[in-house]
């Protein structure tokens, strides 16, 4: 791959209208409209880890793509720097990663439905588990690819909303460039290599779509498996700040929820520093008495640490980058220090935050919430015909295709939508059609 190709800001669905007279970039113009879109509007109102307190703001979807966005410019323009002084002489548009990280960063997460992480464990268990393992034989048989159901995954579900025309939509979607839809895809390959974990970069429904940015930017299959596309480079600079973001963050909200005493907490982020920079770290630290400003400092040094370790490993590996050969997490990669550092937060994360009641409350909330409703919207899809079904299809907005010819289309129609609402629509929706609260008249 080279840079001058993998650089491209043409636009997705609109090739033909390509135009470079603006004042703003177009890779700025993927932030900025990716920022007043209603999708990434609704990220407030979705689960990032822990419920969404009324007396503690703890980090949501919203907040938490801001952040990764911020970090994510922060190594895009260090990896921006490196490359312009590596080569000098080349015309590729260098100066634009960051602009490209940060606007992939603020859509990494837009593909994911309500409650977390949860949501995407509800959904795929439903299909693989629940009422919805009866819709597999009619939807193999049609040429569907159930993988994509049982497997579900918010980072393909971003790439069909940005990319699908719905109806009444423009062609291409969000029309963004082909350098930042790239960016979004963390595994870019299709659900039937997805193994164990489940991971994979695009439904069925966008595989001809991500064949045609791939093909657009240069980015090349794997010899042993040409199924499978390599990473995109700046995949990595968009991984490393959501690995940043999310792992320090939590640590902060747990301590904030008091999961974590403040002497736990303060002893994670210190361990992040050698001993050459301790004794500066603590003495800023000690400056202040108020613990919170104390564990805000803390966190605003590691990530400033971390930053700098993931942009210095991507230029060191900026060749096996191109080649497709880097076969691991920049986050991995970083000092031994900080690498044992993060493993520890991971590691209480794990033990202390993500296995909490109040997590594991919103875990069980997800699962009945989204199996209902996706139980009574693809019964009332799947026929039509039926009185409940006529009046429950009103509520589906009419973007979406309830109509679609295949039992895949229809499925994926309810996923749309549901993947699309916030917590509190979905626990209202479900309150609603249950009969558990009524409208007022």
């Amino acid at each position: 791959m080279n840079w001058n190709q993998l650089l491209s800001d043409k636009r997705f669905g609109m090739e033909e209208y390509h135009d470079r007279k603006h004042d703003r970039t177009d890779f700025q113009r993927d932030y900025d409209r990716l920022i007043f879109s209603a999708p990434f509007r609704r990220l407030q109102n979705k689960t990032q880890v822990f419920p969404l307190p009324g007396n503690i703001f703890v980090h949501n979807r919203l907040t938490h793509s801001l952040e990764v966005s911020c970090v994510g410019r922060s190594m895009g323009n260090n990896v921006a720097r490196g490359l312009m002084n590596k080569y000098p002489e080349q015309s590729a548009s260098f100066f634009e990663i960051g602009s490209i990280v940060a606007a992939a960063c603020l859509a990494h997460d837009m593909g994911n439905p309500p409650f977390g992480h949860s949501g995407e464990r509800a959904i795929s268990s439903y299909f693989m588990e629940g009422n919805g393992k009866n819709l597999e034989m009619k939807v193999r048989d049609e040429g569907g690819r159930w993988e994509d159901f049982i497997h579900f995954e918010g980072n393909a579900n971003a790439i069909r909303l940005l990319t699908n025309q719905f109806i009444g939509r423009r062609k291409g979607g969000f029309a963004m460039t082909y350098s930042t839809l790239a960016s979004i895809v963390k595994y870019p390959y299709s659900s039937e290599l997805s193994g164990t974990k489940g991971k994979f970069g695009y439904f069925q429904s966008e595989e001809e779509t991500y064949n045609q940015i791939a093909n657009e930017l240069g980015i090349h299959t794997l010899q042993e498996n040409p199924s499978r596309y390599v990473r995109y480079p700046l995949v990595y600079l968009v991984e490393a700040a959501d690995d940043i973001c999310y792992q320090i963050m939590d640590i902060e909200d747990a301590f904030k929820l008091r999961l974590l005493t403040c002497e736990e907490t303060i002893g994670l982020l210190l361990n992040f520093f050698d001993n050459e920079k301790l004794p500066h770290i603590k003495r800023i630290m000690d400056m202040v008495d108020d613990v919170n400003e104390k564990i805000a400092y803390l966190r605003s040094s590691i990530i400033g640490l971390l930053v700098d370790e993931c942009s210095r490993v991507f230029l060191e590996n900026e060749e096996e980058l191109l080649q497709g050969t880097f076969n691991t997490t920049l986050i991995k990669q970083v000092n031994p220090k900080a690498k044992e550092a993060y493993a520890r937060c991971s590691e209480t994360a794990f033990r202390k935050i993500y296995k909490a009641k109040e997590v594991l409350d919103i875990e069980l909330a997800g699962y009945r919430i989204f199996g209902y409703l996706i139980d009574s919207l693809t019964e009332a899809v799947m026929n039509q015909e039926r009185a409940y079904s006529k009046l429950l299809l009103k509520r589906i907005p009419e973007q979406y295709n309830i109509n679609a010819t295949t039992t895949y289309g229809k499925i994926q129609c309810v996923l749309d939508y549901i993947s699309g609402m916030t917590d509190v629509y979905a626990l209202d929706l479900y309150r609603k059609i249950t009969g558990m609260s009524l409208p007022a008249v």
